[in-house]
């Protein structure tokens, strides 16, 4: 289930980010980002349409997919 990102609290939004980051262990090639950079960047895909929050009622967890 497609979960619209901007009907979720900031904190929630945010926390969904973060564990989706520090899980997927993004890379960004010769730059290192900080947290907060890679957080912004995932709010970027996220307004742009490139990326979708994901709920699994299978799973019961959440993350975000790209297009």
């Amino acid at each position: 289930m497609i979960i619209p990102y901007e009907q979720l609290s900031d904190e929630i939004l945010d926390n969904i980010i973060e564990a989706f980051v520090l899980r997927e262990g993004t890379d960004y090639g010769d730059i290192e980002y900080t947290l907060a950079q890679k957080v912004e960047h995932v709010k970027q895909q996220l307004a742009s349409g490139e990326a979708f929050v994901e709920y699994s009622e299978e799973h019961e967890s959440v993350t975000i997919i790209a297009r």
